[in-house]
This record gives structure tokens, C-alpha cells and sequence, in this order.
């Protein structure tokens, strides 16, 4: 448990011993099945990626086991960081496209405000 001004650690690897890089699991802390899946689903499709999957450990905890296991050398971390970095930009996306229809939305009514005043 982290001490007063500690920081918590978001992201902790486990790895067995002897094993290569390219098979680890991530344990991701206050993360659920949101964050889970959708990455899951990120990672699966980079081609280096032979198997990628995560557990929730007990439903009272809020952590999730995050398993990669990649072909050849490839180091299990890259594609972690590719999917979350493309993760991001999906989400980035989502919000930004949200944000413009809002807008508009928004522009649309004060249009009509104006132009119900000039009657």
C-alpha cells in the first residue's frame, strides 16, 4: 500500500522467471472491463500479437491481469504501448466529433432563436 505522498503505481509487470520479454502480464490498477476489452481489442489486431487477453481478479478489486504474448522477439511492451496510444486516438476521435456536432447543434438552435426574434 502506498504511503501518505506515495504515489500509487498504475502499472505493474509480472513476469515469470527465464521468461523473454515477449510474454508478460500487466497488472493495470483502477481499471474494469471498460479499459479491458477495448484494449484487448486494440492489441489483437497488431499482427505481432499472438495472444492477448486479461482476467479481473475478484469483482471487489478494481485491477485487472493483462496477458501479451507476442511472436518472435518482439517485446511484450510495444504492442501495450502501441494499443493504448491507439486506444487514444480512437478516444481523442469519439470526443472531438462529440464536441463538433454539439457545436453545431448548439448553432443551430441559436439560428433559430435569432431568427424566431426577427418575426
Amino acid at each position: 500500500m502506498a504511503g501518505e505522498g506515495e504515489k500509487k503505481r498504475v502499472l505493474e509487470t509480472v513476469q515469470a522467471d527465464g521468461a523473454d520479454e515477449g510474454c508478460v502480464t500487466f497488472v493495470l490498477h483502477d481499471e474494469d472491463h471498460t479499459l479491458g476489452n477495448s484494449l484487448r481489442y486494440m492489441i489483437m489486431k497488431n499482427v505481432d500479437v499472438e495472444f492477448c487477453g486479461y482476467t479481473i481478479t475478484h469483482p471487489s478489486e478494481s485491477k485487472i491481469n493483462f496477458r501479451i504474448q507476442t511472436r518472435g522477439s518482439v517485446p511484450a511492451t510495444e504492442p501495450l504501448r502501441r494499443g493504448l496510444n491507439e486506444l487514444n486516438d480512437v478516444c481523442q476521435h469519439v470526443l472531438n466529433t462529440f464536441q463538433v456536432r454539439r457545436f453545431c447543434q448548439e448553432a443551430d438552435l441559436m439560428d433559430l432563436i435569432l431568427c424566431e426574434g426577427e418575426k
